[in-house]
């Protein structure tokens, strides 16, 4: 992906500078009686959501399902291409990550 050089900065304020997700695993139908919870326990299933920032131009839409652990990345990854949010490689991933070549 090419550098996008043409990007306006701006000013945000304190809570406003990062991007945050949030992962929400349902609890229901684990207490034997209904309207109760299991304190700790939870299925390993639940929901992605973003949360808003003015700054950033985030604007949440509907929370996004996952239906196991191994699909909580990949419901992450759509969650941050909706918002057209662009992740650059910290210096420990630059080590072992390559851009493809053209």
């Amino acid at each position: 992906m090419a550098p996008q050089n043409d990007l306006v900065t701006r000013e945000a304020r304190h809570g406003e500078k990062m991007i945050e997700i949030k992962i929400r695993f349902w609890t229901n139908g684990i207490a034997p009686e209904k309207g109760k919870i299991k304190p700790k326990h939870a299925w390993a299933a639940g929901v992605v959501r973003i949360e808003g920032n003015k700054a950033h131009g985030i604007v949440p839409g509907a929370p996004k399902p996952f239906h196991t652990l191994l699909d909580v990345g990949v419901v992450i990854e759509k969650v941050l291409i909706e918002q057209g949010i662009v992740l650059h490689l910290s210096t420990k991933m630059e080590k072992y990550v390559k851009e493809a070549e053209s």
